[in-house]
């Protein structure tokens, strides 16, 4: 398994919270170098976070993916720092595949969420799903947090044949975290000054 986290949906809709001032933080980052830059400077994703997951099996043995389960390894108040944007811009749909939480719950569930492909709405689809070494399969889930700094990870239930077990998905050993933004200062990225300048117009989603 492949698990891609700090992913950006859209450039626009795209904030790291960071206990920094404006003139202590570099510009934004690539998609590409997301973790890297938001790792080096302590960020955590604000509002929803968006992680890929891509399962393939090992052999041509059909695996079954049986469900994805929310673990919340803590809850606190939004974290009380400044919201930065990653850029201007817009960018693409839905993978066809996508599962939302809502991390303000106090049993956080991943829900099935319908997608878009070019013009065409994609239904969402639920588990199970069945894959192979020839045969992937791409999911991708939007964590949403409003209310609370969250501290989650994901279990994945498999199986084959007699055969079962869990994947845990977690960012390289640590939870993934996720902080509700609402109220904070934004700041965008002016490439014509080279500065972080307020918008007071802007929303976290």
């Amino acid at each position: 398994m492949t698990i891609r986290p700090y992913q950006w949906e859209d450039k626009c809709e795209q904030w790291y919270l960071l206990n920094k001032k404006p003139g202590e933080v570099p510009p934004p980052p690539t998609e590409a170098d997301a973790r890297g830059w938001a790792s080096a400077l302590g960020a955590v994703s604000a509002g929803t976070m968006k992680i890929e997951l891509s399962v393939q099996g090992t052999s041509s043995s059909t695996v079954v993916l049986q469900g994805l389960h929310v673990r919340t390894v803590s809850k606190a108040a939004p974290l009380p720092w400044s919201a930065y944007s990653m850029a201007s811009g817009c960018g693409g749909g839905l993978m066809p595949v996508s599962f939302s939480i809502n991390l303000d719950a106090d049993r956080p569930l991943a829900s099935p969420k319908a997608g878009q492909q070019g013009d065409n709405v994609v239904r969402a689809e639920d588990f199970p799903f069945e894959v192979s070494e020839s045969d992937p399969q791409v999911l991708t889930v939007y964590a949403h947090a409003h209310t609370v700094n969250a501290a989650w990870y994901l279990e994945l239930d498999w199986s084959s044949g007699s055969r079962t077990g869990t994947v845990r998905i977690d960012d390289h050993g640590k939870p993934f975290q996720t902080s509700g933004a609402q109220g904070r200062p934004i700041y965008d990225y002016d490439t014509s000054s080279n500065d972080w300048e307020p918008d007071t117009t802007a929303v976290v989603q």
